[in-house]
């Protein structure tokens, strides 16, 4: 193996050799600890040092990286504390993730490394985000995601490498080519000769770099590194290496060839990195055997330290109070409100739904100068529904940003603006193709802060509902989808004061808010919203009609609904709350509305079976049973998918059944 020593001193080389060797002396501990039962898994990286070592001596320590299971030597080149490491590992309190995540499933941001999921894909999006902030702060920085073969096989590193090339972003993406996906070879993977040559069906500039060569790694990284910064622009890496162990370490390697293992055994990163250092006099073996010694005594020190820790239990508190990043009220210079009459006195407009939605979103980019708009058209056409209609007049293309048809993507991006301190708005155009976004949502965006207490400042609005001849690709009521994940919240408003309100209150909020808003809604109804900046308070129902028969519990379009129903029979005193927030619910209001008068109907458009009015049922019937005169009726749409005819479709809605439920409750 030829080492090109790039002009670097003798003491320069003598560093990036501890470096190189300190997580394969880790690696070798962990090995050992494994095979005694004192840590559960293990997916090891000897073989590969020399990439993540290599990449992340070419970055500066404020640069974010995305590394994934084989990257010990990002962490251990950042200088995070290996007794952390340690804790962390064995799922202790002192760990990154307090034993809630293993393995390098978690991240620090004082390290600026953001911590991988299993699904691998997620990561190299992320990275965009982080370019993009770093883009928009002119800040002359890179971002760099890991990922594996096999990973390339994600739809999340075709959507990320596209993105990141029709943006300009200066990110680099780095593929550890190890030659298998857990068992699975890399001719059963893919079929072009490199993976590099992917990336010029991307406009993407690509370089194969000897993965084993430590120097090779450090110089072609620093290069790179240079050339995003200078041409903005992203640039893919492959680095040929090979995995010396199972994917982990219980499953062994019996698929690998016994010529192959050995092929790989000769171009061992360190042991040809040691053999080029004393062919140049740098080290001695007797200095390299120091070396060693004294990396071990650490490990084995820094081991012993971590070892001695208590196990420990979080109570049920602590675990609940960390799925959220908590709310600073204190930096509030606007009103906080729960109902329209707290602000009857102001000035106020009469605005359609749309323009209340509008209104909210604009007064928070004025509010808010890092705030980020994302979307399929909002720009120059501004959106379907015509919801950010001037916008790029008013605030520029920077914040103001079309995007590819790739919604995990962007989801992603969105995560990694909130890294760098940005707060983001993704549109999704119609709320069905939440779908193709799904697991940036449910596993990165809502997990993260409970995993390693890094918030996600990302409102995902959702155009939402039928009533339109949308057919069932463009009207679905998917709420429940989202509601059954801890660390979203999920808002649903129902009329323009609300909208307006709510969406203010969700921008300001930390943690990741998907945004419902029914399309039916948008040009059919007016309110008076005050012209001012305000909040409605997530997380509180609110009381649209007082009434004694029946007690309709709803949000969104149902309100409207149940309203319309009441006006029709004035024989009739119905109780009618609107939920305005399905994630966290109102509890303590739906108790009240329970037990107002006994009689309780869950409307939603939503299908009936599996809808979240089966879980407000079954809380009432756990919490309230003593307090009920009947049993808990639902009435939701039918379990079908929506159909395209306006009169099938006006059969499908829940509120063709309304009027049965309500009759059927007051009769039992």
């Amino acid at each position: 193996m030829y080492f090109n020593r790039l002009g670097l001193y003798n003491q320069e080389l003598v560093d990036i050799y501890k470096h190189l060797l300190l997580p394969r002396v880790i690696e070798e501990k962990m090995l050992l600890l494994y095979r005694q039962g004192k840590v559960s898994k293990w997916f090891s990286g000897i073989g590969q040092e020399a990439i993540s070592v290599g990449a992340t001596l070419a970055l500066e320590n404020d640069e974010w990286m995305m590394p994934l299971h084989r990257n010990l030597g990002v962490f251990t080149t950042r200088q995070v504390p290996l007794r952390q490491l340690f804790s962390q590992w064995q799922g202790g309190k002192n760990g990154f993730s307090k034993g809630r995540e293993r393995s390098f499933h978690f991240g620090s941001r004082a390290h600026h490394i953001c911590g991988m999921i299993s699904h691998l894909g997620p990561q190299l999006t992320v990275a965009n985000g982080v370019a993009l902030a770093n883009q928009l702060r002119k800040a002359n920085k890179v971002a760099v995601a890991f990922t594996g073969d096999g990973g390339t096989s994600e739809g999340d590193f075709h959507e990320a490498l596209n993105v990141a090339s029709v943006w300009g972003l200066p990110v680099i993406f780095i593929i550890e080519n190890n030659g298998y996906g857990l068992s699975t070879p890399t001719s059963e993977q893919y079929h072009c000769e490199n993976l590099v040559d992917r990336a010029k069906g991307y406009g993407v500039e690509g370089e194969i770099v000897d993965g084993n060569n430590i120097l090779q790694v450090y110089d072609a990284i620093k290069s790179v590194r240079a050339a995003c910064i200078r041409d903005q622009k992203p640039y893919l890496i492959e680095c040929k290496t090979f995995r010396m162990s199972g994917h982990e370490e219980s499953s062994g390697t019996k698929y690998v060839p016994k010529e192959l293992l050995a092929e790989w055994a000769e171009k061992d990163p360190i042991s040809n990195y040691e053999q080029f250092l004393a062919k140049e006099q740098v080290l001695t073996a007797a200095q390299m055997s120091g070396i060693k010694a004294e990396l071990k005594a650490f490990v084995d020190s820094e081991w012993e330290v971590a070892a001695l820790q208590v196990p420990f239990q979080m109570s049920v508190q602590e675990e609940l109070e960390d799925v959220y990043a908590p709310r600073d009220y204190q930096q509030c210079n606007w009103p906080m409100v729960q109902s329209a009459t707290q602000l009857a006195q102001v000035p106020a407009s009469n605005l359609r739904f749309l323009d209340a939605i509008k209104e909210g979103l604009y007064q928070s980019m004025e509010q808010h100068s890092n705030l980020i708009l994302m979307g399929q058209d909002i720009a120059e056409y501004g959106g379907v529904f015509k919801m950010t209609e001037g916008f790029l007049e008013a605030f520029g293309k920077e914040r103001v940003r079309n995007t590819p048809i790739c919604e995990s993507a962007i989801v992603g991006a969105a995560l990694g603006l909130g890294l760098e301190g940005y707060k983001s708005m993704v549109e999704m155009q119609f709320a069905d193709f939440v779908s193709v976004g799904f697991n940036q949502i449910v596993n990165n965006l809502a997990k993260i802060h409970y995993r390693w207490g890094q918030n996600a400042d990302v409102v995902i609005r959702m155009p939402t509902g039928a009533g339109t001849g949308a057919g069932p690709f463009h009207s679905q009521s998917n709420e429940a989808w989202l509601t059954h994940v801890p660390g979203l919240k999920v808002v649903y408003p129902s009329n323009s004061f609300d909208a307006k309100g709510l969406l203010v209150a969700a921008i300001n909020d930390p943690n990741p808010v998907i945004f419902f808003e029914h399309k039916a809604l948008y040009r059919s109804i007016t309110g008076n919203v005050p012209n001012q900046y305000y909040e409605v308070e997530i997380g509180k129902a609110q009381l649209v009609n007082v009434g004694d028969d029946l007690t309709i519990i709803t949000y969104g379009i149902g309100v409207h609904w149940a309203l319309e129903y009441q006006q029709a029979h004035p024989e009739l005193s119905i109780h009618i709350l609107d939920l305005r927030t399905l994630l966290p619910l109102d509890y303590p209001a739906i108790h009240l509305a329970v037990q107002h008068t006994g009689r309780v109907l869950v409307l939603h458009e939503d299908t009936l079976f599996g809808g979240i009015g089966g879980e407000i049922a079954a809380w009432i019937g756990e919490h309230c049973f003593h307090i009920l005169d009947a049993p808990v009726l639902r009435c939701g749409s039918l379990d079908t998918p929506v159909p395209f005819n306006t009169v099938l479709e006006q059969q499908f809605l829940a509120k063709n059944q309304l009027g049965a439920s309500i009759q059927k409750l007051l009769h039992f």
